[in-house]
């Protein structure tokens, strides 16, 4: 008898799970099924439906040269994660289950063959993969869902375990993209303890990544503004997940002043062009000069372009409104859209 009074007050006890969806809920693109974003989306969608999935067991860039086998077997299978988040979204969009069957070929085809590495340089695409499957989870077959579910709940807990551990890059680009991965993640689980471990994972970042006056590790550690965009997209869309959640992960600030809007004010002057800057002209890492010489002349010495961080003020004014009209000012002068997702977003 006492077990069963005690059932209930247990039960209460447990943290309540979170919606099981990372970013991309239930009014994804409502109304925009007629934009150009749409409809160019849909054309890709379409054209990807006799494609078979390319999933392999590890996918490994970072730290490559061009001509590496591994590099370029890996850029090939990356092409994947594109195309699987073009057919979800072209599933929400028409209605057309073609669309749906492709993309559940694509997720599930990942969740069976691929081996998580918890490089996150390697792994950063897999924010494409988690949206995806936001838009498609509740329609596809269970077996389909039960392994891609666990695919999710191994990265989460793999890279908050990482964290924890405190490993090699705990204060560069790559602890950003873990907190990324973990994050979005752990909301696609709706597992609460995964959850307040990301929170916390996001928090320690910004103490240690992002400086007092808006600069970033990085850009001491490389000279590069394209580092900075390296840190702060990914903590955005950890802190854009944690939005759609009801949280503000955004307007956090660490102790010592160092915060997520401080840091984009402080890249919003050279967006602006009130700043300039050369790239990697006084990089401290010798993998940078190594690039350069294999002929990835983005990793010379040059001008940093304000299109560079198009999609970065796209998405920050998904959680700032201080930076549309930036980020609507960096896309009438850049030759390429933002991406599909953020402007159906």
């Amino acid at each position: 008898m006492f077990l069963i009074l005690l059932a209930p007050l247990l039960a209460l006890a447990q943290p309540s799970p979170a919606p099981d969806y990372a970013l991309l809920g239930p009014s994804f693109a409502s109304g925009k099924a007629d934009s150009a974003a749409a409809r160019a989306t849909i054309a890709r969608a379409r054209a990807a439906l006799t494609r078979a999935p390319g999933a392999i067991p590890r996918l490994h860039t970072e730290g490559t040269l061009p001509g590496k086998g591994i590099r370029e077997i890996s850029l090939v299978a990356k092409r994947d994660q594109a195309i699987v988040l073009d057919l979800a979204m072209a599933w929400r969009l028409t209605g057309d289950r073609a669309f749906l069957d492709q993309a559940g070929r694509y997720l599930d085809a990942w969740a069976r063959i691929y081996q998580l590495s918890f490089n996150p340089i390697d792994e950063t695409g897999f924010d494409l993969m988690a949206m995806a499957y936001d838009l498609t989870e509740a329609d596809l077959p269970a077996d389909a869902r039960a392994r891609i579910d666990g695919f999710w709940r191994r990265m989460a807990a793999g890279y908050l375990d990482a964290m924890d551990a405190g490993p090699g890059h705990a204060n560069t680009n790559w602890q950003s993209h873990r907190v990324k991965l973990a994050t979005m993640a752990a909301f696609q689980t709706g597992d609460r303890r995964l959850i307040e471990r990301a929170r916390d994972a996001y928090r320690k970042q910004v103490m240690i990544n992002l400086r007092p006056d808006g600069s970033t590790f990085d850009f001491e550690e490389r000279d590069a503004l394209h580092y900075v965009t390296y840190d702060l997209d990914p903590l955005m869309m950890a802190a854009l997940t944690a939005r759609v959640h009801g949280e503000d992960w955004y307007g956090w600030s660490a102790p010592g002043g160092a915060s997520l809007p401080r840091s984009l004010d402080w890249l919003a002057d050279f967006a602006r062009g009130t700043r300039t800057h050369i790239e990697f002209a006084q990089s401290k890492i010798q993998f940078d000069r190594d690039r350069a010489a294999a002929g990835q002349t983005e990793y010379a010495p040059h001008a940093w372009q304000p299109d560079n961080a198009l999609d970065t003020f796209k998405i920050a004014a998904l959680l700032d409104p201080r930076f549309a009209d930036l980020g609507a000012a960096l896309a009438a002068k850049s030759r390429r859209g933002p991406a599909a997702w953020i402007v159906l977003f």
